[in-house]
């Protein structure tokens, strides 16, 4: 095997029989189960553990991303909604119109994404109203992580039998 075709088979666009593919979908959703309303969930753990400074830090942070998230909402909601929608309609229609793999790939990423944005303006809405903090805050953000572990591992399912799918009728096809 010469260089050229080692570079080119580590770099393939054919998603679903790349092993980079597979280590970023991955990386997406510990990172999107980690990362609830933009704090680490370790902070979460910790103000349930400790209490004190850890508890005013955790509500600290939560108030500042939830104005933030809030504030975006308000100010370019519609327009992040339309931008969304085009980008997604375009990843389905030319991955699974037009079959090609790559958009597919990235459609399968982007759209259980999108999904999780949704909750996360959801549960930032309701922690506003409500003015959880403490133990009702951290709740909420529990039951928050747990809807996006679901998300993702649905996602996941999903993305891999597509994949295998995707996969199987690559290699059954002549040429």
């Amino acid at each position: 095997m010469n260089w050229t075709q080692l570079i080119f088979d580590l770099i393939d666009l054919r998603s679903f029989s790349n092993l980079w593919y597979w280590i970023a979908l991955a990386v997406t959703w510990s990172t999107a189960s980690h990362w609830i309303l933009g704090v680490p969930f370790d902070m979460v753990l910790r103000a349930r553990r400790h209490g004190g400074q850890a508890e005013r830090d955790l509500e600290d942070m939560i108030r500042i991303n939830v104005t933030r998230i809030l504030y975006i909402v308000r100010e370019a909601g519609v327009i992040l909604m339309a931008l969304g929608a085009f980008l997604l309609t375009t990843l389905a229609l030319l991955g699974f119109y037009y079959h090609i793999e790559f958009c597919q790939a990235l459609f399968l990423i982007a759209m259980p994404l999108s999904l999780v944005a949704l909750m996360s303006v959801n549960t930032a809405r309701r922690i506003f109203t409500a003015e959880d903090t403490g133990e009702a805050l951290r709740k909420r953000l529990a039951l928050h992580r747990v809807t996006v572990q679901v998300v993702g591992m649905i996602a996941i399912f999903v993305t891999a039998f597509w994949g295998m799918l995707q996969n199987f009728n690559v290699s059954i096809l002549p040429g």
